[in-house]
């Protein structure tokens, strides 16, 4: 955050700080191995609010849960922070040394008063109130978010919003506080400080500037494009203009993944020349024209992975990869010499090394290093670095080092997919803690805990509707329809259902999911789908 790519605390903070707050995250589920760090938390004092349109496993954690109404995140935000500001709870003199914009963002959120944010978001204002006093009050607090709030089609300006409340307070760059975004599968802190972005190379270095270019073409002996590449939600449009007709896949699954998958599935299959890399025959790797078998990186080959709290740790090879699969460095080597070039094998020390050479908050994290430490987190910039528990604690010295921290004005708009007569029920969709994403790792395995696709719904909804328990009804968005169960449960709202994506051979979700994208980061909104549920 910041301008860094990664949250700015470490796990332990959540074990010593005063107040956590979970927003658009059920980490219960999603993050287990996290949570574990806010139940010590919570047990050794720290009072904690979830902010999540469900009252989710984690939120019975919570000593007050906000049911927000989905996609209202700003409007939220917004609301504590003028109750912040009008109650005289800002910390003025960091406001002043550490931040800039304060006066137009103050004038920005003038509006949001307790009573127009209870209007649109559902939360009651003395809920609000609340969590406004006790945010700005508490010695230290930990903001914690994760696709709740970036599966929107304001997903960056969701975040931008969640940081100017740490601005708003202090809670940044000191340990204790900070801004947490909890990565959703493992290793993607990692993915993205290794360049797999379409706009920066190793270490978050703009593919824009000249001088870090000029660095990478000289280490590389290659020129290197000076304008960013398609993302994801870019790709998809692309194929769909003709614009891009062959595909390299490594380690996903699109053609499950996606939003609006049924489009996804029809612009894969028109592709010229599909190319698929991994440990699974995915629904994806059916359709490719070539696939090449991948090790699984976390048991068959040597390397690194990265936490959400920015710690680098070794992954060792315990076992061989079966058959002809391959680790993925030795696949792509062979690729680039099939295709011309002169690329010699190398290990997985040798890549990290010359990473560590392109890439200054890595340069200090040798293998000796990390072999003997456990780990470090970035930014670590040479060999007698300790690395960084906590970022921008340059906020708080006496002679800023770099230019103020930014407040940003960032205005509420309701989701894309309206609501209206033909299709009057908002769909959300998340994770259950038995499964893994489209469940290409976790659905060949039985769990004690694993539950049927179903669509969780009130009991008032139910009978809204006409439709009992474990009856099977019809989902039907814009762009598709499905068939599930009916789940009766506690602790939605009225006219939200909500939905798991894990099982698509079972109930194909992202049928129903919008592909309408954040223009700032190319995320889907997948979080907020209008539906109309049909009694079969």
């Amino acid at each position: 955050m910041l301008g860094a790519g990664g949250g700015t605390s470490s796990y332990k903070e959540m074990e010593t700080t005063d107040l956590i707050v979970l927003w658009g995250s059920n980490a219960r589920n999603a993050h287990p191995i996290f949570f574990h760090r806010i139940t010590k938390g919570i047990r050794n004092g720290a009072k904690m609010y979830t902010v999540d349109p469900r009252r989710s496993e984690s939120a019975e954690w919570a000593d007050t849960w906000l049911g927000i109404d989905v996609g209202s995140d700003i409007a939220l935000s917004n609301t504590v922070a003028r109750e912040i500001i009008h109650a005289g709870l800002v910390n003025a003199e960091f406001i002043q040394h550490s931040t800039s914009g304060f006066d137009a963002y103050a004038e920005s959120v003038e509006t949001w008063t307790l009573e127009r944010g209870e209007e649109i978001t559902g939360v009651p204002a003395e809920a609000i109130r609340a969590l406004a006093h006790d945010y700005a009050k508490a010695p230290t607090a930990q903001l914690c978010w994760t696709l709740g709030i970036t599966e929107h089609a304001t997903g960056t300006d969701n975040v931008l919003s969640l940081i100017n409340l740490a601005l708003l307070t202090g809670h940044v760059g000191r340990w204790g506080s900070g801004l947490v975004p909890i990565r959703g599968q493992n290793n993607v802190q990692g993915g993205g400080d290794m360049g797999a972005l379409p706009n920066k190379f190793p270490g978050f270095q703009d593919v824009t500037d000249r001088n870090a270019r000029a660095k990478f073409e000289a280490a590389w002996d290659s020129p290197v494009p000076a304008e960013p590449g398609w993302h994801i939600a870019e790709m998809i449009d692309a194929m769909d203009l003709g614009e891009l007709t062959a595909m390299y896949v490594i380690g996903e699954n699109p053609a499950q993944s996606e939003a609006d998958v049924s489009r996804a599935i029809r612009l894969l299959d028109g592709l010229d020349h599909l190319v698929v890399q991994d440990i699974f025959l995915t629904k994806t790797a059916q359709m490719a024209d070539v696939v090449f078998p991948a090790a699984a990186g976390w048991a068959e080959t040597d390397g690194t992975v990265t936490s959400s709290e920015r710690r680098v740790q070794r992954v060792r090879k315990a076992l061989d990869p079966p058959g002809e699969a391959k680790d993925d460095n030795e696949i792509i080597t062979m690729l680039a010499n099939a295709l011309g070039h002169d690329w010699e094998p190398r290990d997985a020390e040798a890549i990290w090394d010359e990473l560590r050479s392109l890439s200054p908050m890595h340069a200090g994290m040798s293998y000796e290093r990390l072999d003997a430490l456990g780990g470090l987190q970035w930014p670590c910039p040479d060999d007698d670095h300790p690395g960084t528990p906590f970022l921008h604690g340059w906020l708080w010295e006496e002679t800023l080092p770099r230019e103020p921290a930014p407040f940003s004005i960032v205005e509420w708009m309701p989701p894309i997919d309206p609501l209206d007569d033909d299709f009057p029920i908002r769909l959300t969709t998340g994770r259950r803690l038995d499964s893994y994403n489209t469940g290409v790792q976790s659905g060949g395995y039985r769990s004690p805990i694993r539950a049927d696709v179903v669509i969780d719904m009130t009991k008032e909804q139910a009978e809204d509707l006409g439709v009992e328990e474990r009856e099977v009804v019809r989902v039907s968005s814009r762009r598709g329809s499905v068939e599930a169960p009916v789940r009766i449960v506690d602790g939605l709202r009225r006219g939200l259902v909500f939905m798991a994506f894990h099982a698509p051979d079972e109930v194909d979700v992202n049928q129903l999911t919008i592909d309408d994208w954040d223009p700032k980061s190319g995320t889907a909104e997948f979080k907020a789908t209008a539906v109309r549920i049909e009694s079969l």
